[in-house]
């Protein structure tokens, strides 16, 4: 029930990603940016300072600045350490006790934590609308799209998405801003939130819209 040793592997190329079924437009003043579970404790089956990792990291980092430059709203979804077994639910069952009690591994990397002004999120389930008031906080500042980055590009990120979408939100999935087990797995994850449920992006192409 531990986190797999994950391989090295290249992030995707723009090349490389699934057709999209949608042809979303990103409107900075509709969106907000969502940093997934980048937290040392998910970081930590990675090998460091390689791909997809450092790549996911730095890509992170560009859009968060992009993002506090033209006034995109930024929202992190974190867990709190030594849940309780009725806090952690069927995630028990799936992934054992979670996160332990301890600032190093609840901690996230300097080059992405978060700033003055960001939203920080208890996170519970696989999406992180379940338990949080992040589509209350959405609602309120008027915003409908939901750009999506961190880790892990299965689990928490598709289902994230795919709930943004059951409540018409539009969901921007940035494949070289998120990572996953392996390779396929993370390959999946696109192909299915293409096809499904959002836009699958890229860093680049966030950043292009002003």
């Amino acid at each position: 029930m531990a986190l797999p040793a994950i391989a090295a592997y290249p992030l995707p190329t723009p090349e490389e990603l699934p057709v999209n079924r949608v042809s979303w437009t990103l409107d900075p003043a509709r969106s907000v940016l969502l940093v997934h579970d980048l937290q040392q404790h998910f970081l930590s089956a990675f090998p460091s300072g390689e791909q997809p990792l450092k790549g996911m990291l730095a890509n992170t980092a560009r859009l968060l600045e992009h993002a506090r430059g033209t006034g995109v709203p930024v929202v992190y979804s974190t867990q709190i350490g030594g849940q309780s077994p009725e806090q952690r639910g069927l995630q028990l069952d799936f992934w054992g006790p979670g996160v332990a009690d301890d600032p190093a591994v609840l901690a996230m990397p300097v080059e992405v934590a978060p700033e003055p002004g960001d939203a920080v999120l208890t996170k519970w389930k696989y999406s992180a609308f379940a338990r949080t008031d992040l589509e209350d906080r959405m609602r309120a500042q008027g915003r409908d799209q939901l750009v999506i980055v961190g880790v892990y590009a299965h689990i928490g990120v598709m289902i994230t998405a795919c709930d943004a979408w059951m409540r018409d939100i539009q969901a921007f999935v940035v494949a070289d801003a998120t990572a996953d087990f392996s390779r396929e797995e993370h390959e999946t994850a696109l192909r299915w939130s293409a096809g499904r449920c959002a836009v699958v992006t890229t860093t680049d192409r966030v950043m292009a819209v002003n």
